[in-house]
């Protein structure tokens, strides 16, 4: 079973290793990371990066894909080779995933037309102007269409699919081997947890950041 995680530049690392390092422990999937160009592709914050070993004409069928988002997701909104790219696999995939922003992409290229969906929270504004049904929840199935909401979702949706696929015993043992037991030491995870000053701050200062307009 292949798993291709998509790379593109200014991409949310989070969004991509958090599914990476769920799907990719279970058993019988082997993971590629693929992109237009081979090679180093910079985050967001342009201080890490993951290199894509194949080209989006070499991974023509996977049975996964995974599109991360981040504010690197506009150049991607429009036609072009990655959108054609994602409609053509998107025939082939048994999953066809979204983490973040990522669920935009999707969004833009067509699969998510009368389905729900989710996305960051400063983005879900965005899906319904694409004919997808917003909803807040933190990882959400409609059909073969997975969504899961900002950044650290990546990993509950990883853990979800991969118990989809191989069982929850198989999902528990990567749970528990990553040892993933969230305590945060605040409650401010949601705009419906966090202090007013809080969300109003980041909902100002970073939506064009999050949209690619920035």
């Amino acid at each position: 079973m292949q798993l291709a995680i998509l790379l593109y530049d200014r991409f949310t690392a989070l969004d991509a290793i958090g599914p990476y390092d769920t799907l990719s422990r279970v058993p019988g999937v082997e993971t590629v990371f693929v992109a237009e160009r081979t090679g180093p592709h910079r985050n967001d914050l342009g201080s890490l990066g993951l290199v894509a070993e194949a080209t989006l004409d070499e991974v023509t069928a996977p049975d996964i894909l995974v599109v991360p988002g981040g504010p690197g997701q506009l150049a991607h909104m429009t036609d072009g080779p990655l959108q054609e790219w994602i409609r053509a696999v998107d025939a082939h995939t048994t999953w066809t995933t979204s983490v973040c922003t990522g669920s935009l992409i999707l969004a833009a290229a067509g699969l998510l037309k009368g389905r729900r969906a989710t996305s960051h929270w400063l983005a879900l504004d965005q899906l319904p102007g694409f004919g997808a049904e917003p909803t807040g929840e933190r990882v959400v199935f409609d059909g073969k269409y997975v969504t899961a909401a900002g950044v650290s979702s990546g990993i509950d949706m990883g853990l979800t699919l991969a118990g989809r696929i191989a069982g929850d015993t198989v999902a528990q043992t990567i749970q528990l081997g990553i040892e993933y037991d969230p305590q945060p030491p605040y409650d401010a995870g949601s705009p419906e947890k966090a202090p007013a000053e809080v969300t109003a701050k980041l909902r100002q200062g970073s939506r064009d950041v999050l949209m690619g307009e920035a």
